[in-house]
């Protein structure tokens, strides 16, 4: 049981202006695991204010010294990486031996590589008589979601930090625990107060508060595309800058020459399974060749089947969800994709043999499923595929496009000229071809209702800068 009952504002631990408090549940044991303040939006005032009151000397530290800040605080990261696993882990329901490399591994990798990305950004350059220069946007308002809880806050937090942004945090109050043992690590770093803040809360109390508030020169959210909606709104009465990373409905292009063993399998358990299909890139829309879906459907459903679920700390190959409402949310889309007519092939929206507590779904798989089905075009958020036909490559592209979203994409061949040609046509932000690795360094956003701006690498950094431009007289 982990409780805080402080929020972190202007470099200090501080009591919220309000008395409730928030229940965090283990995803595995539907118990509590943790308590956090409910806070208020007089709490976000005071947090703006703080952070407001410290760009004035932060936003004109050197690149060098944010850049020591950032060290300190990765390598405190990484000093408590097993306590962050574990904490995610709980909070999640991913499993311990992928939260250890995934939920704890990848903010701290992402912290300690902006040292080098801000070394390397050019904040100043010579446009024939001007002078032009990249200098920090304010005030960020960052409003985060539960899924990879971390991973997304340091994606904000580093490169605002290295721009010279300060930074006011909401977290996801599903996931919150993660975000105060990160208020400790900016703490221990000796962060200058009002830099970094925390307040916790639900999002229509402090997310709104923080979206619609006049000094906060910048929002940065990620989670759905329905809240992303909500943000602009609030975001555009003061005309701030507004970053969002939202939801997916993302495709898997197999081609006709693709080795299917090799493709199909991992692309079940990785490229959509992964923290049990609660990954906003997550290919979970697999397109086949007809003439290859019998066989594909038989490799996709036997890598689904073969799939052990269980509590998080056994190490299963899926945990649970995150919450009561979002396995029944999934439970609901799984059967709706039954009476809608798509053929079950594996899994299914009866709770898993032997579970009788956490908020378990079996990974399930779907064939013959057609464009107009509800599960083709909605993004489920959990461990269901489903396998679309197609017959020729054109055909297998306009799938792929026809959708709101545009977050992510797989293609797979035997040709990796020809999958190139085919991932330059997807509308989409981000083509994994043949199973290539997730870059850090690489820009990570979407087209279309997926979002706008990018976060990771120089990209990122760029999001929290304005441009000035400076004439000289020659």
């Amino acid at each position: 049981m982990r409780q805080y009952d402080k929020l972190y504002i202007d470099g200090a631990w501080v009591p919220s202006t309000g008395q409730g408090t928030i229940e965090v549940i283990d995803a595995s044991t539907e118990e509590v695991c943790g308590r956090i303040p409910e806070g208020t939006p007089a709490d976000v005032d005071r947090a703006v204010a703080a952070a407001t009151s410290a760009f004035e000397t932060w936003g004109r530290t050197s690149v060098e010294e944010r850049a020591k800040y950032l060290q300190a605080i990765g390598e405190g990261l990484a000093a408590r990486s097993e306590e962050i696993g574990e904490v995610i882990s709980q909070e999640v329901g991913m499993p311990l031996v992928f939260a250890n490399m995934i939920q704890a591994g990848l903010p701290t990798r992402n912290m300690l590589g902006y040292v080098q990305v801000a070394a390397d950004f050019p904040f100043e350059e010579r446009v024939g008589n001007s002078l032009v220069l990249r200098e920090p946007v304010g005030v960020v308002g960052a409003i985060t979601p539960w899924n990879y809880p971390l991973h997304q806050i340091v994606a904000k937090l580093a490169p605002a930090l290295a721009a010279g942004c300060t930074f006011v945090l909401k977290p996801s109050e599903v996931a919150p625990l993660n975000a105060f043992l990160l208020a400790e690590i900016v703490d221990s770093a000796g962060l200058p107060a009002g830099v970094f803040n925390l307040v916790s809360g639900v999002g229509p109390v402090v997310g709104e508060a923080l979206a619609a508030h006049p000094d906060v020169d910048m929002v940065s959210f990620t989670g759905s595309t329905r809240a992303g909606k909500r943000v602009s709104e609030l975001a555009a009465q003061t005309v701030k800058r507004v970053h969002l990373e939202l939801g997916g409905k993302s495709a898997n292009i197999i081609l006709d020459d693709a080795d299917l063993e090799a493709c199909v399998p991992p692309g079940v358990q990785f490229g959509c399974f992964l923290n049990s299909g609660q990954t906003c890139s997550a290919l979970t829309r697999m397109l086949v060749p007809r003439s290859l879906q019998d066989r594909v459907v038989e490799l996709a459903a036997e890598k689904a089947e073969s799939l052990t679920v269980g509590p998080a700390s056994e190490n299963p190959a899926l945990g649970p969800l995150v919450s009561a409402a979002q396995r029944d949310r999934v439970r609901g889309y799984i059967d709706q994709g039954v009476e809608e007519g798509a053929r079950l092939v594996a899994g299914g929206s009866a709770p898993p043999e032997g579970l009788d507590r956490g908020y378990f779904v079996r990974p399930t798989v779907f064939a013959d499923v057609t464009p107009d089905m509800t599960i083709a075009r909605e993004e489920i958020f959990g461990p269901v595929l489903v396998i679309m036909p197609y017959d020729t490559e054109d055909e297998a592209v306009e799938i792929a496009n026809a959708t709101v979203y545009g977050l992510g994409g797989g293609v797979q061949s035997g040709d990796q000229e020809r999958a190139l040609r085919v991932a330059r046509r997807l509308r989409t932000g981000q083509v994994e071809v043949n199973g290539g690795a997730y870059n850090l360094l690489a820009p990570f956003g979407g087209y279309k209702q997926s979002g706008n701006g990018r976060e990771m690498g120089s990209y990122g950094l760029e999001e929290f800068l304005e441009v000035k431009s400076i004439q000289l007289k020659e």
